[in-house]
């Protein structure tokens, strides 16, 4: 595993709020976190990507998603990296040997990779010293299963986004999507939240989120409003 240099013109820390928005498969958490971030200024990480990157190149190289030692081992050798956008706001690209990944990780084959893959130990401590990279220069809406609990504890704002199986299974068989059954996004929970390593849970202190029956807007607008909530009182 390389850890990516960040983009040499990007200056120092910022002075900002750091977002941790939490979720089990399809609740919709990069989605909102995008528009968040776009909204209140902040650059947005989906540290999902990272973990489907990383299952794809293990896909590339025949590794048994499900075998954690083989996983672990060949884990070590993937070139992947994260690259800023310009300036202080925008996605974080998630580049596999140098080349940015996209609609390729959201295939049916790595969705039903990816849980088994993370769910290695090792995996989850090379990746989230990889997210920690970005997050840890602050002003940033990071998305995941652990950002609030593991990644980024000290988050000024966490949410826990979630919504019933069903609906979470309709939104990932929209336009472009491969789609998963009910039961396949239950079998993902189970995975998710039963796995030793860091599981999908919310933190204690996250603001707990059901977007089965509201519209995205509505969810954005309320997470916004504790963004500037957070803002303004780091300035008293």
């Amino acid at each position: 595993m390389v850890l990516g240099s960040l983009d040499d013109d990007f200056d120092d820390a910022v002075d900002d709020v750091v977002v941790a928005i939490d979720g089990p498969a399809g609740s919709g958490k990069s989605t909102v976190a995008r528009a968040v971030a776009a909204r209140a200024r902040l650059r947005h990480l989906d540290t999902g990507a990272t973990y489907r990157a990383l299952a794809l190149a293990l896909l590339r190289q025949g590794v048994a998603p499900d075998d954690p030692e083989a996983v672990a081992a060949a884990a070590k050798s993937v070139d992947l990296s994260l690259e800023l956008a310009p300036g202080r706001t925008g996605s974080v690209r998630v580049l596999l040997a140098g080349v940015v990944m996209g609609e390729e990780l959201r295939t049916a084959e790595v969705n039903r990779a990816v849980s088994p893959v993370s769910a290695v130990p090792a995996v989850r401590e090379q990746l989230v010293a990889l997210q920690r990279t970005v997050i840890g220069l602050g002003g940033v809406v990071a998305d995941g299963r652990d950002i609030g609990t593991v990644v980024w504890p000290q988050a000024e704002v966490k949410i826990f986004l979630t919504a019933d199986a069903a609906e979470r299974a309709r939104r990932r068989g929209g336009p472009g999507a491969a789609g998963e059954s009910a039961e396949a996004v239950a079998r993902r929970d189970r995975l998710d939240s039963g796995r030793a390593a860091s599981p999908t849970r919310a933190a204690p202190d996250a603001l707990v989120i059901d977007s089965t029956n509201r519209a995205p807007e509505d969810v954005v607008a309320q997470i916004v409003g504790l963004v500037e909530a957070a803002r303004a009182g780091r300035s008293r």
